[in-house]
């Protein structure tokens, strides 16, 4: 049994990263799911918003909602970005937690991870950082994060409940979550 589960595992975390490995690449592509700059319109980011981050960034949007809208990121916080790809919400996460604040840009796809980094510095910023996990094993020290962001991961996680247990573990007391899902 134990087998088949851990197969089970393997194959879904298999499939996400061959599908996000394809979105960072080829954008331009359709998928079974909204992309890009229209998808970040339709669920409500503010183009203005979206125009001060690189388009690179935005070309390869694969969320489904607005997770910024509650405001929840101050100047001077630290933020974890589960997720991250290529940088759409971690990028806008940067800029609201300004130069005295960083971010931690969470992914376990390559691809994705090297396109943030790429977009970062095409932003010209220095308080995000590209960090290679999973929401099941956050990388981080315990209460070390001031907000959690999430932007159509979570649902892709196999053990959702060890991913919350881990966002409740990297969370200062008093953090704030932001996780737009589905």
């Amino acid at each position: 049994m134990v087998a088949i589960l851990s197969d089970k595992r393997e194959f879904i975390i298999r499939a996400v990263k061959d599908m996000y490995t394809d979105v960072a690449g080829h954008p331009e592509k359709e998928f079974h799911f909204p992309t890009g700059r229209p998808a970040c319109e339709f669920v409500g980011y503010p183009a203005d918003e979206l125009d001060v981050i690189p388009a690179t960034a935005v070309e390869s949007f694969a969320g489904v909602g607005y997770p910024h809208k509650s405001n929840f990121i101050g100047e001077g916080d630290s933020v974890l970005d589960i997720g991250s790809g290529s940088g759409t919400d971690a990028l806008i996460a940067a800029l609201r937690a300004g130069p005295r604040g960083r971010v931690c840009g969470l992914d376990m796809t390559k691809a994705m991870l090297t396109k943030l980094g790429v977009n970062i510095a095409a932003a010209g910023l220095s308080n995000v950082e590209p960090l290679e996990g999973n929401a099941e094993e956050i990388p981080l020290p315990d209460a070390s994060i001031d907000v959690v962001t999430s932007n159509g991961v979570l649902n892709l996680v196999p053990d959702k409940a060890k991913a919350f247990r881990e966002i409740a573990r990297v969370l200062k007391p008093g953090g704030r979550v932001q996780i737009a899902d589905i």
